[in-house]
């Protein structure tokens, strides 16, 4: 069966994807979502004067935010309806799967099937609401405090009103984000939040590029040093392919049935990802971090010498700069913890234990029941240390190189992933569609010839 889908995939051409409606329909759809989401972050919000808040941006440049404005696709440091972006919704995801994992309560929500996975999105969307309202009055009272210190008035008429209505513009912006995601999930192709945060860094690729070769063209930076960034880009290009495709399969073996050939034995893999989490563990522990770093940087220079905690601020600021070691420490501890338990999340060995036994399936060698659970827990685990170890690697060693050299590419270890990953993922879901496509176009033959025989 899959060298007959090897087989129809490599047949796919033009003119079988042109045949494909239903999938054109779903990219247009798709193309269509992100084009808005990239003219929603070119709305500034009301009452912020957009040449200062350039001119403010350019002072404060260098920050932490810079790396989480990338997610977003300058939207952050143009102050935009969207300028949270999604990172409020993934906070809220992360804090709902974790209450479901320690509570009771909602563990028996979550298996209530499609009733209880409606009800956990309804408490993760009220959590998104709650996270972008305080991450965004925060932000209002950043841009009084900045602007009244560095002498540039970014806000039109500060005060109260306008930190509501910052506060209330910047949930609705993120709330019609995280619709267009839920959008695209289910009309379009591919996942709409990853979808939406690749769009936000593909749009500063063409500025990395251009600033990159700019430094080689005046001489800033040297051959030999371009060449390098070249390489190891491309070296990493092919190592997330590598491990994203890469499996552990167990071999599975069900009780033997009469065929024509005698009695035979069915044999199939269970394919277990290197990496099961994906793309998971970098971007919660992103939005995890986003969340204090706002608070504090925003905050720290309205309090700065008012007292004692103030000026701890200020150095928890320049701790968590990015690049910093306190910053790659709990960066890397976030990608290590999510890995684990997004994959915990995802694969159940008791679980697929049960269903393994109640099928008459086995794994040779291993009792079926308690000892294929503990032999599934034991591989995963192992690979689960191999592929925490290889998202770390890929996140934290390129950034503190970027930031330890001082090398102007801002295309990280952690964008790159993104990048590579979801397209991957959207390339393949094409794939499915048109192997589809041709699965029923064959169906329409079969049933032809069939009418014309009879």
């Amino acid at each position: 069966m899959a060298s007959v889908a090897n087989n129809m995939a490599s047949s796919i051409s033009l003119a079988k994807f042109a045949q494909a409606t239903d999938l054109k329909k779903r990219l247009w759809f798709t193309i269509g979502a992100l084009i808005v989401f990239r003219l929603l972050s070119y709305v500034p919000l009301p009452g912020v004067d957009a040449t200062a808040l350039g001119l403010l941006a350019d002072q404060t440049k260098g920050g932490v935010l810079d790396f989480f404005n990338t997610f977003s696709g300058g939207s952050l440091s143009r102050m935009s309806l969207i300028a949270l972006g999604v990172m409020p919704y993934i906070t809220a995801s992360i804090v709902v799967q974790l209450a479901t994992s320690l509570s009771p309560q909602l563990a028996a929500i979550k298996k209530e099937g499609e009733s209880g996975r409606k009800k956990l999105n309804q408490y993760t969307r009220y959590g998104t609401v709650a996270l972008t309202a305080v991450q965004g009055y925060f932000i209002a009272v950043g841009l009084e405090t900045l602007g009244a210190n560095s002498g540039i008035q970014a806000v039109v008429e500060p005060g109260m009103l306008f930190r509501i209505n910052a506060v209330v513009s910047l949930i609705g912006g993120t709330m019609f984000l995280m619709w267009i995601g839920e959008q695209i999930t289910s009309r379009g192709i591919g996942n709409g939040v990853s979808l939406i945060i690749m769009a936000g860094i593909v749009a500063h690729l063409p500025t990395t590029i251009v600033n990159l070769l700019e430094g080689g063209r005046s001489g800033s930076m040297s051959a030999f040093v371009l060449i390098a960034i070249i390489a190891v880009v491309v070296g990493l290009v092919l190592l997330i392919c590598f491990m994203e495709r890469a499996q552990r399969r167990i071999l599975i073996q069900y009780p033997k049935r009469q065929t024509q050939r005698g009695m035979q034995a069915d044999r199939s893999h269970l394919p277990l990802k290197i990496n099961t989490a994906g793309v998971i563990p970098p971007i919660f522990a992103s939005s995890l971090l986003l969340m204090p770093l706002t608070i504090t940087q925003f905050a720290g220079n309205r309090v700065k010498g008012d007292s004692w905690w103030g000026d701890a601020i200020i150095s928890l600021n320049q701790y968590l700069q990015h690049g910093a070691p306190l910053y790659m420490a709990l960066y890397a501890a976030g990608i290590i913890f999510f890995s684990f338990f997004y994959t915990a999340v995802v694969f159940n060995p008791e679980e697929t234990a049960e269903n393994l036994k109640r099928y008459g399936g086995f794994i040779p060698g291993i009792r079926p029941g308690k000892n294929t659970e503990t032999y599934f827990d034991y591989v995963l685990t192992r690979i689960t240390v191999i592929g925490a170890a290889y998202l770390t690697f890929i996140c934290v060693v390129p950034e503190y190189l970027v930031s330890a050299l001082s090398i102007p590419f801002y295309l990280g270890g952690t964008s790159l992933l993104i990048v590579v990953n979801v397209t991957m993922d959207t390339v393949t879901q094409i794939q499915s569609h048109l192997l589809a496509h041709q699965y029923g176009d064959l169906i329409k033959k079969s049933k032809l010839k069939g009418a014309r025989r009879r």
